[in-house]
């Protein structure tokens, strides 16, 4: 229950998030100035606790969405498995983007 209650609370802040790569998109648009101070905001330590925040919702919206996936095609509805898969989700998405993270990083 809580696992969907999160699915559709990462929904709405992929909303959010989309503002923020139309954003950035604009400030490419826009100009080297105005694209230097979205790139600053987005640097700060509140801008990349946002980003963060956004790669996670992105990461579970995915995870759970692969989940709702599985069970359109009528796998894992026995309660145990369900549960362990709910929990596999969180875990996994949290790895997947502390490693996404790691790579930009290095990458940057």
């Amino acid at each position: 229950m809580i696992s969907s209650i999160v699915h559709r609370i990462t929904g709405g802040a992929l909303y959010f998030g989309t503002l923020l790569v139309v954003w950035w998109l604009v400030a490419a648009a826009s100009g080297d100035a105005y694209y230097a101070w979205v790139q600053w905001a987005m640097g700060t330590f509140i801008g990349k606790i946002v980003l963060l925040g956004y790669t996670w919702a992105l990461v579970h919206h995915m995870l759970g969405g692969l989940r709702h996936f599985m069970w359109d095609a009528g796998y894992g509805f026995e309660k145990h498995f369900s549960t362990k898969l709910a929990k596999a989700t969180f875990v996994a998405s949290i790895c997947l983007t502390v490693l996404i993270w790691i790579i930009g990083y290095i990458v940057w």
